[in-house]
């Protein structure tokens, strides 16, 4: 698993690679935090999804625990180009309804 960040005009955007299970979200979660806890003056947080190969219901925690963290700094949060395999998952979960999907 490996996390990329692009900041752009407001806009943070993570890039998710490889893996997001059990064994990969662990180590993850808290690098990710220490990203997101330099760029709490960004209105919105975008997680792109393209490069990751699986995702289990550990992985869907994970999103969801960014959510709320960066809800509490009122930073909206959005998921984009998840693959279809992921999509399934993220429809089935309802994650959409406090993510939405962008193009």
């Amino acid at each position: 698993m490996e996390i990329k960040f692009k900041n752009v005009s407001g806009k943070l955007y993570v890039y998710l690679y490889g893996e997001l299970d059990e064994y990969s979200s662990r180590s993850m979660r808290n690098l990710l935090d220490n990203m997101l806890d330099q760029y709490l003056q960004c209105k919105f947080v975008i997680f792109n999804l393209e490069n990751l190969t699986f995702m289990d219901s550990t992985g869907l925690g994970f999103l969801i625990g960014r959510y709320k963290r960066l809800k509490k700094f009122s930073i909206q949060c959005f998921i984009e180009s998840p693959p279809v395999s992921i999509e399934k998952v993220l429809e089935l979960s309802g994650i959409y309804e406090i993510m939405p999907k962008v193009s």
